[in-house]
């Protein structure tokens, strides 16, 4: 299991990534995080909506009411083409802290 400390500044990046293709909503963001990190990493809830509340008041995300579902309406996410740059800027990020981190980890 993945630490949440050691991949927090990281957390906005991954749900960005999972909104590249279509939007979503919140529970099922969580299960494609537990799903393609088969396991090693669950976001806890109060920290997704966190995120999603901070990514939407940066403009890299907006909101919208999809279908109603079991009498509740699910609220989704898209990312935005600011939310497009700001995601590419955190993989160029993430890059260069990895080859530094990576000089500090014995093999």
């Amino acid at each position: 299991m993945i630490s949440s400390d050691g991949i927090r500044g990281y957390n906005d990046t991954i749900i960005l990534c999972l909104l590249l293709d279509m939007p979503s909503y919140g529970y099922e963001i969580s299960r494609k995080i537990r799903e393609l990190s088969s396991g090693k990493y669950t976001i806890k809830e109060t920290t997704l909506y966190s995120a999603f509340n901070r990514l939407e008041k940066n403009g890299y995300v907006e909101s919208f009411y999809g279908e109603e579902t079991n009498g509740k309406r699910r609220t989704y996410y898209r990312i935005t083409p600011k939310g497009r740059r700001y995601y590419r800027e955190k993989c160029e990020e993430w890059e260069l802290t990895k080859s530094v981190v990576d000089r500090f980890i014995a093999p």
